[in-house]
């Protein structure tokens, strides 16, 4: 970990881009800002002519970046993940405006890794892609036309990052160590099998109910002892009873 240059610890990851151009011009907007790790989920076309071509100068970008086969893979390690995305979800994750975000994105990137993630140029995040994440970002577009190009939205992110960066580091009291992305997966799977074992949670008519808990836990940003404190008490809440 870098902790003088948080940007060394941040990830951008695209998920199932179709345009491979995108992916070249989102490594060329990676470097001119100071970041370096592009990570890619299941892109239609990878690797292609057309992203050597609009990646001019940044090559070493793209040809470092990591195909992954799913979020989860992408985002193994991270401790803190941002959804970027122009449309508000219902009751998926709160949402902050891109300046705000890349503050908070820089904080935990001076000790941890962290990482954006954007969706496909049509459909953009899926409910699910955007449940594996603690917070929604979007970038305050004209209301109007808010539609914005993969890698000007990538780029836009980036300047903002690095503005961030540069501000320095805020002092403060001991830095949180928060749980990894597997970490809380792991306790959102044990949430809810007890949940399912002890009758509140009926699997075949989940409604809303997870989606609600991912927001509520993840508007904490878990620490590794709080997860491990939370398991806990789902083991022994869900422990037999002695007579």
């Amino acid at each position: 970990m870098s902790a003088a240059d948080p940007l060394k610890n941040i990830r951008v990851v695209l998920c199932e881009t179709a345009h491979p151009g995108n992916i070249g011009a989102a490594a060329r907007a990676l470097k001119t800002m100071g970041l370096s790790c592009l990570v890619l989920v299941a892109p239609e076309r990878f690797p292609d002519p057309q992203a050597e071509w609009l990646a001019t100068g940044a090559g070493d970008v793209l040809r470092g970046a990591r195909v992954c086969a799913s979020l989860d893979e992408a985002l193994a390690g991270s401790a803190f993940t941002i959804a970027c995305t122009a449309r508000a979800r219902g009751i998926a994750v709160p949402m902050v405006n891109v300046r705000e975000a890349a503050a908070r994105v820089v904080e935990v990137a001076r000790r941890q890794t962290a990482a954006l993630v954007f969706g496909n140029e049509t459909y953009g995040l899926t409910a699910a892609e955007v449940g594996r994440c603690q917070l929604l970002a979007t970038i305050p577009a004209d209301p109007g036309y808010t539609s914005l190009n993969l890698a000007a939205a990538v780029q836009i992110f980036t300047y903002e990052l690095r503005l961030a960066a540069q501000g320095g580091e805020v002092p403060g009291g001991k830095p949180r160590a928060l749980a990894t992305h597997e970490e809380v997966e792991r306790f959102y799977e044990h949430l809810e099998r007890a949940m399912i074992e002890q009758g509140f949670l009926d699997p075949k008519h989940p409604r809303k109910l997870m989606p609600r808990m991912r927001r509520l836990f993840g508007r904490a940003r878990l620490e590794k002892e709080e997860v491990s404190i939370l398991r806990g008490v789902i083991k022994a809440l869900s422990a037999p009873k002695s007579r």
